[in-house]
């Protein structure tokens, strides 16, 4: 849950003009913190993480960086 809420405040800093690239990192990270919320016994963790993810790749595709 902790690495979720960091990555979705990333992501929010990330909407601001220019520092789009930061999604590159973000993912990632999101992507471990779903794999970490996958292991334990609650959702809440992997559900927050994969919103990340999935705000993460949208805000990539308006920037352009993924086709």
């Amino acid at each position: 849950m902790i690495i979720g809420l960091v990555a979705l405040v990333c992501v929010a800093i990330a909407f601001i003009p220019l520092l789009g690239l930061a999604n590159w990192l973000i993912v990632p990270l999101a992507v471990i913190g779903a794999g970490i919320g996958a292991i334990s016994g609650r959702t809440a963790g992997r559900n927050l993480n994969l919103f990340v993810i999935i705000v993460g790749i949208v805000r990539l595709m308006i920037g352009g960086g993924i086709f």
